[in-house]
């Protein structure tokens, strides 16, 4: 009778998985992708909702960092629908350079799979936005859900160039990580848990995430525009800020921080655990 071997995978095991899994990933029917990929946005939209309603009105009852660290908590239910439920998620699929390096990617198939699927979570994300916006969710508590989803997309689209794209480094650095450690999960706890931390301290450190921010900014943007005291929604206000988010600013964010999100996950997760464990290591082998 056979036996599962439950231990995790030690870092080369997990390297030549993400090899693997990088390849099945680039090499995947066009339709399957998409479609994916539009669930992946919205699984990220949704972990963005869960943060935003469960966060509003903690500042006033908690110290600013376990407010965060609530928000990181909460968001991280988007992630964990990616990896457990599957889905294709731009951010986590940089790390298919790994693949790419050692020759089982071809670039064409790289950059292609990448754009596909961050059109499919540019459409899921929007569309998940769209409707939370129609279910009027902004209203609850007063209209104080509102008055943050507000706030939270005009505090991005506010953000320099440099400033968006070193937060968008250090968050798919945090983002790929969580990858990273599901690979040497066994079991559907050991992904969980792998993924909970890095997501935590990324939204807890107000880094940014360009599938995140393709939710939060056009639902901030909407929510901005009901009517102020109109007759559904007399009790909701404006909060008071330098000016509110709009669509250039939305597109000003989304470019800096895509950018930092490929140098972050790519570069500075996938290229260097490429280099330390399969550097010299044969595809087919496990790397030493």
């Amino acid at each position: 009778m056979s036996t599962s071997n439950l231990d995790a995978l030690i870092p080369p095991e997990m390297a030549k998985k993400a090899e693997a899994v990088g390849e099945a990933k680039a090499k995947m029917p066009v339709r399957q992708m998409f479609v994916l990929s539009v669930l992946a946005g919205a699984f990220i939209a949704l972990g963005a909702m869960f943060s935003t309603t469960a966060t509003t009105g903690l500042s006033s009852i908690l110290p600013y960092g376990l407010t965060r660290v609530v928000a990181g908590l909460t968001f991280s239910l988007g992630l964990v629908l990616v990896v457990v439920a599957g889905a294709e998620l731009f951010t986590g699929n940089n790390l298919v350079v790994m693949a790419w390096a050692s020759g089982r990617v071809k670039t064409y198939e790289l950059l292609g799979g990448w754009a596909l699927v961050y059109i499919g979570n540019f459409l899921g994300a929007v569309a998940t936005a769209w409707l939370v916006f129609q279910s009027r969710l902004h209203e609850s508590a007063g209209g104080d859900v509102g008055d943050l989803a507000v706030a939270i997309a005009a505090q991005k689209c506010e953000l320099g160039f440099w400033t968006a794209f070193v937060r968008g480094v250090l968050c798919n650095g945090l983002v790929c990580l969580a990858v990273w450690l599901s690979f040497s999960a066994r079991t559907t706890t050991d992904r969980i848990l792998a993924i909970v931390g890095p997501v935590t301290a990324f939204v807890a450190c107000g880094f940014e995430h360009s599938v995140a921010n393709m939710y939060f900014i056009p639902h901030g943007i909407w929510v901005d525009q009901v009517p102020e005291a109109s007759s559904a929604t007399a009790f909701f206000t404006r909060p008071e800020r330098v000016s509110g988010p709009s669509w250039s600013g939305f597109l000003d964010n989304l470019f800096p921080v895509t950018l930092g999100n490929m140098v972050g996950g790519g570069g500075l997760v996938g290229m260097i655990y490429w280099w330390v464990y399969r550097v010299g290591a044969k595809p087919d082998q496990p790397a030493e």
